[in-house]
């Protein structure tokens, strides 16, 4: 029997973070029958539920992000970063880990500190063009870096970086376009755009659809997918009477997006770094509008990279009452150029970032193991 290989996952705060942690851990486990897989987060974020629910333990730590603005917030920042390093030492202490892998949010943070400091091999996952600040503080202790695009090695030691691409849910090849259909019940014939915000929603989105949903509905004559985030679905139900628009599914989130993908020739989204690794993947014409709220504009940066390759257009939140409709509705009158932007989308996709990752992984921790599949080219 093969050595048993332990492995630590620190991923955390938001989906963008952790499913990719998910997806490279289901990748080892198809790998190495000898692998075992425990992860850190934080007991109120995605990661608390989404992570059992893949099939993996929890091990909580007391951290969060400090706020770069002046706010009581901040004043248990200190005691709860003592607090995470301490509890971070007896994770480790415990499990033992072979190596710890880095996803990135705050968690990562002092579980990758407390790696280095214990000689713990240290990898890192960046899914975006611009690397967020845990991943940056943690790259000169990292034993290689993964990355997806190729920008984001402007920001790390040189040599470390391996470009792998973002791991990405199996299940979305899970796809039977006829079902797909009738789940929605829309019609095969007739095309589907499909408009995201996120889990929290995007409140200029909303407000372009608001404005736009009768030309998008009446005159273009489109199946309409919108999905309007959990914090915004009360009002958007009061404000858009449903009954009026027969083909539009307003939805406050979306829990199978296998479907979602399998019907929609347009996507409008957001521009998260995992987003944009789906709708390469898929092969996905899209409009991107990168928030404008997140670190480094690193949506604008994660966006570019796609409409650099003709696979995106990218609206600003300030353009979109001018540009929103005009850019949709030269999309569907001019379909040859979906077809051209799906197929640049695709020769952008890195279809085996996770099973990469996971060899790479493997190889580091036992450079002599012959239990791992699949060949890896930097």
């Amino acid at each position: 029997m093969s050595k048993e290989i332990r492995i630590l996952i620190a991923a955390g705060g938001t989906g963008g973070h952790v499913f990719p942690a998910i997806s490279i851990a289901d990748a080892l486990r198809d790998q190495s029958e000898s692998v075992k897989i425990e992860f850190v987060g934080t007991r109120d974020k995605i990661e608390w539920i989404a992570v059992p629910n893949a099939g993996y333990p929890i091990n909580n730590i007391w951290i969060s992000g400090f706020h770069r603005r002046l706010t009581p917030k901040n004043i248990l920042f200190p005691a709860k970063l003592l607090i995470s390093i301490i509890q971070s030492y007896n994770i480790i202490r415990k499990f033992k880990p072979d190596m710890v892998v880095s996803c990135g949010g705050y968690v990562a943070g002092p579980i990758g500190w407390v790696a280095a400091r214990k000689r713990i091999p240290l990898v890192l996952q960046e899914q975006n063009s611009f690397p967020g600040v845990t991943n940056r503080l943690l790259a000169k202790n990292a034993v290689a870096i993964f990355t997806a695009f190729k920008q984001a090695d402007h920001y790390f030691p040189k040599g470390k970086t391996l470009l792998f691409g973002n791991p990405t849910r199996k299940s979305l090849f899970n796809i039977n376009k006829e079902n797909a259909y009738k789940y929605f019940g829309f019609k095969p014939d007739k095309s589907t755009l499909v408009v995201m915000g996120g889990s929290g929603g995007a409140r200029a989105l909303n407000e372009a659809m608001i404005k736009e949903i009768d030309r998008l509905h009446d005159d273009l004559q489109l199946q309409i997918i919108w999905q309007c985030g959990t914090r915004y679905a009360t009002e958007m139900r009061q404000r858009v009477d449903r009954s009026r628009y027969p083909n539009l599914r307003l939805l406050s989130f979306i829990d199978n997006m296998a479907n979602v993908y399998a019907v929609s020739d347009l996507i409008i989204s957001r521009a998260g770094a995992g987003s944009c690794a789906e709708l390469m993947l898929m092969g996905k014409p899209s409009i991107l509008i990168p928030s404008p709220h997140v670190a480094g504009d690193h949506q604008t940066k994660n966006a570019m990279a796609m409409v650099e390759n003709g696979a995106a257009i990218l609206i600003k939140d300030k353009e979109l009452n001018k540009r929103f409709y005009t850019e949709i509705a030269g999309l569907y009158n001019h379909k040859e150029r979906l077809e051209e932007m799906s197929n640049a989308a695709r020769k952008l996709a890195i279809p085996d970032a996770a099973d990469k990752i996971a060899h790479k992984i493997i190889e580091i921790i036992n450079p002599k193991s012959t239990n791992n599949k699949v060949p890896v080219s930097a």
